[in-house]
């Protein structure tokens, strides 16, 4: 038998227990602890995010009046005005026929405007947006004859953004620029043989005789396709007139077989054909045609909190926008 005395098993059982108790609560406090901590540090961190937003919008705030006195302070001396005409032509782009307007009629309205530079950089679009933008030209012309517009092409003016040149008083572009493409296009796909192909039958209902004859799933019709030629021969006569009304004489053979054929030509070849009255940039027919130099951008821009908003790239500002009050385009 050993000499060592043992303590009853009830003893260290508890004894145990005791330990174990120990040991939880031990790390009971440290999980909150820790989680205790990230609470603090997310706060911390939704605190700082929340200062650098709010920062950032009073800046915005306060600048964005400097900046629109800093621009009105331009016009207040005689100046040359810039309209860009920039992409698609299209209701819902930049170069929509809303924005085009607003920002010629803001320019002839002002008495300091001695000129209006249309600065055109597009493949075309909606004959719709082209001829209001250009029937809106005209009308302004007539009303104000001292004040000269001037469609200055850089890279394309093609389409309908010759469309709208065309109603300028004259037109410039660069030696290489393209110009032209005085036709109408409508184009789309053929899934016929395919469906065909996949066992797969179209069925459309329709409550008028031609109401789906767009319909890319159904065999064309000789007759509506011959329609459908009727309806783009017609717009593209529309667009012929329309360059006819606008350049007048200056168009050196109104006749040539290819020159409302949907071609188009480098500056140097528009200037032989009349299409083109001369090579130049815009700071160049602001100098020396216009006689102002001073140049002053009235195109319908982004509200700097609606750039913000983009980069910023969340819903949240969206909210914000629309509490405080903003506006999207505004007039520069």
């Amino acid at each position: 038998m050993s000499d060592e005395w043992k303590a009853p098993s009830s003893q260290r059982e508890d004894g145990d227990s005791k330990a174990d108790a120990k040991s939880w609560k031990l790390l009971e406090k440290t999980l909150l602890a820790s989680v205790q901590e990230q609470r603090r540090s997310r706060r911390w961190g939704i605190f700082f995010k929340s200062l650098t937003f709010i920062y950032l919008f009073v800046a915005l705030a306060i600048f964005s009046p400097l900046m629109d006195f800093e621009k009105g302070a331009s016009r207040k001396s005689s100046h040359t005005a810039l309209i860009e005409v920039k992409g698609m032509i299209a209701d819902t782009e930049a170069a929509s026929a809303d924005n085009i307007v607003g920002s010629l009629r803001a320019a002839f309205e002002d008495e300091k405007t001695k000129g209006v530079i249309l600065h055109i950089n597009s493949p075309g679009g909606s004959p719709v947006q082209s001829g209001y933008i250009y029937d809106e030209i005209r009308r302004l012309r007539a009303q104000k004859p001292d004040i000269k517009v001037y469609a200055v092409i850089t890279d394309l003016g093609a389409s309908g953004a010759y469309y709208i040149a065309s109603a300028a008083d004259e037109i410039y572009a660069d030696k290489a620029s393209l110009v032209g493409s005085i036709g109408v296009t409508a184009a789309g796909f053929g899934f016929v043989g395919t469906m065909e192909k996949l066992g797969v039958d179209r069925r459309t209902y329709t409550s008028g005789e031609h109401k789906a004859f767009l319909d890319p799933f159904q065999p064309p019709k000789p007759d509506e396709t011959a329609f459908w030629q009727g309806v783009l021969d017609t717009t593209h006569k529309q667009f012929i007139a329309s360059v006819k009304a606008g350049r007048g004489d200056r168009l050196k053979d109104k006749d040539h077989p290819e020159l409302f054929s949907g071609l188009v030509w480098t500056g140097e070849q528009a200037v032989a054909l009349g299409l083109v009255d001369g090579l130049g940039s815009a700071s160049y027919v602001a100098r020396d045609v216009i006689g102002e130099k001073e140049m002053v951008d009235y195109t319908v821009q982004e509200s700097p909190f609606d750039r913000f908003s983009k980069k910023l790239g969340s819903s949240v500002a969206e909210q914000i926008a629309m509490w405080a009050g903003f506006k999207g385009p505004s007039l520069r």
